[in-house]
């Protein structure tokens, strides 16, 4: 799976762990970054309901590759929630989210967000809290149904819904019931 060069490996092989790690975090970082300027400029130009939809739309797409790439990786063999739950938390996005808990059961897993950096920007900036349910929704339902079609994800807590002072976003990942 790996497209390192065998230049570009050696190099980073040369690279004492810490810092290794505290590269491969600044590139998530950048990630993140990219993202949020597009959607800004997006935002900008053509307003907050046309950049959730494209936004929408690539993080659905994203939410299967993951998923996908995430089970070979990580040689996950297992379909169950605990699993995509190890998965998620190696996702770029679960990655990125410096205060977040995860909760894993038998029956369920549960992942928090308790500090949303991208919110806390755009309020820092004078934007408003964006309406990310929908965007986040589709995005973990897609990791979720490309892991296990049968494990569902519910939201328990995410704008534009209402939401506790600490806690930001929360997701719930259970196996559907058997009818």
């Amino acid at each position: 799976m790996s497209h390192i060069t065998g230049q570009d490996r050696q190099m980073l092989e040369a690279l004492p762990r810490d810092k290794l790690l505290d590269l491969f975090f600044l590139h998530i970082r950048n990630l993140w970054r990219v993202d949020g300027l597009y959607f800004l400029g997006i935002e900008e130009k053509f307003g907050t309901e046309a950049a959730a939809e494209i936004d929408t739309n690539c993080w659905k797409i994203m939410g299967k590759i993951e998923a996908r790439d995430l089970k070979v990786l990580l040689g996950i063999k297992q379909n169950d929630v605990s699993s995509l739950m190890y998965a998620l938390r190696n996702t770029s996005w679960a990655l990125d989210q410096r205060d977040k808990e995860v909760e894993v059961s038998q029956a369920s897993g549960i992942f928090r967000v308790v500090k949303c950096r991208t919110q806390l920007t755009r309020t820092r900036k004078g934007l408003e809290v964006f309406p990310c349910k929908n965007v986040r929704f589709t995005y973990l339902k897609a990791f979720a149904e490309e892991f296990n079609p049968n494990i569902e994800v519910a939201c328990r807590i995410c704008p534009p819904g209402e939401r506790s002072p600490n806690v930001w976003c929360e997701w719930e990942f259970k196996l559907k019931k058997s009818t």
